[in-house]
């Protein structure tokens, strides 16, 4: 059997589809498994001992216009797929595994759902359960059990000494504890302040005597510069300096992982790092119930303001949920997750 996975979205909801891999590598253990994803996810699930092939489509690059999308599609008719399972529902990801003539077609019942073979209910939107549940209850419905939570990023030898390069241009000797800070996120209504992020990195440097990195992806530079550049201690900051690969390889070298809702959150959670997450939105479909890191050691740090309906970005009371949180709060969960040195 040949079997294509695909989860075209973001880099965290790829982590927290990797116990879904295992789960059908485990029903399926002779098949030729392929998982499709955007090229900034292919650090994510390149190496994972149960693939066969990682498959990249490029939406808005390579394969932007549709003569592009369509000789993508035929080109995956080639492999011959026998089943596709769509673990995140978009019209043109259903169109391809509709036009690449795979026979069986599952995916969630949203996004031009009539391309599709079997149809599974799509309740995300609820938030009544993690992610990573509703991920193994689409596996479920077509008879392919788990109940392994386990996410999994396989960090690469070149990555890590890549990792160690960038920790001797900063002076980072290797007995000194490191806690990472990711200011950055997807939309406003994640990212707490940057003048909390200051207050807070300030009192992590002197509580744990530890070097403080800040990491964000280029997008979200300015906030990591606005960070390092309010700081009284010298912290590294390598935000925009480094791969998905390189940033895994980063965190597995880290005492503590400090971040706004993102996906380095799970990435970190994978590599078993103790982490804090901090949460805005009350939306139930967007709440730490479905996107709280997933480690026993980690902490959620979220606020109800009773604001409802919540409008995310379109907030008109000034992020208040977030603003509530503040980094006395988040020193504290620290100090429940690392030792302090004394």
């Amino acid at each position: 059997m040949r079997i294509l996975l695909t989860r075209t979205d973001r880099i965290g909801d790829v982590v927290l589809t990797t116990p879904a891999i295992k789960a059908v590598r485990d029903r399926h253990p002779e098949a030729y498994i392929a998982f499709m994803v955007r090229p900034y996810a292919r650090d994510i699930v390149e190496g994972n001992p149960y693939l066969n092939e990682v498959i990249i489509y490029d939406k808005y690059g390579k394969h932007k216009s549709v003569f592009k999308t369509l000789k993508f599609a035929l080109g995956l008719r080639k492999k011959k797929f026998d089943l596709a399972i769509m673990l995140h529902p978009t019209n043109r990801v259903h169109l391809i595994a509709y036009l690449a003539g795979i026979p069986k077609r599952v995916g969630f019942d949203r996004k031009m759902p009539f391309l599709l073979t079997k149809k599974i209910p799509h309740l995300k939107q609820e938030g009544k359960k993690h992610e990573v549940e509703y991920t193994l209850d689409a596996l479920r419905f077509i008879n392919i059990d788990s109940h392994d939570k386990t996410l999994s990023v396989t960090v690469r030898k070149k990555d890590l000494e890549r990792a160690d390069r960038m920790l001797d241009e900063y002076h980072v000797g290797r007995g000194v504890p490191m806690i990472a800070i990711n200011p950055g996120a997807s939309s406003a209504s994640k990212r707490w302040s940057t003048h909390n992020f200051v207050l807070l990195c300030d009192n992590l440097a002197k509580t744990f005597r530890a070097r403080i990195v800040i990491v964000a992806d280029g997008a979200n530079a300015k906030f990591a510069e606005a960070v390092a550049s309010g700081m009284r201690h010298e912290p590294v900051n390598l935000a925009g300096k480094t791969t998905v690969g390189e940033l895994a390889a980063l965190l597995s070298k880290c005492s503590l992982f400090i971040s706004n809702d993102s996906g380095p959150v799970h990435i970190a959670c994978a590599l078993k790092v103790p982490v804090i997450s901090i949460f805005g939105r009350g939306d139930p479909g967007l709440s730490p119930k479905r996107w709280a890191p997933t480690s026993k050691k980690s902490a959620s740090l979220h606020k109800d303001t009773d604001c409802a309906p919540c409008l995310a970005d379109a907030c008109k009371n000034n992020f208040k949920c977030l603003q509530a949180i503040t980094p006395e709060e988040v020193l504290t969960a620290a100090k429940t997750l690392l030792p302090v040195k004394t």
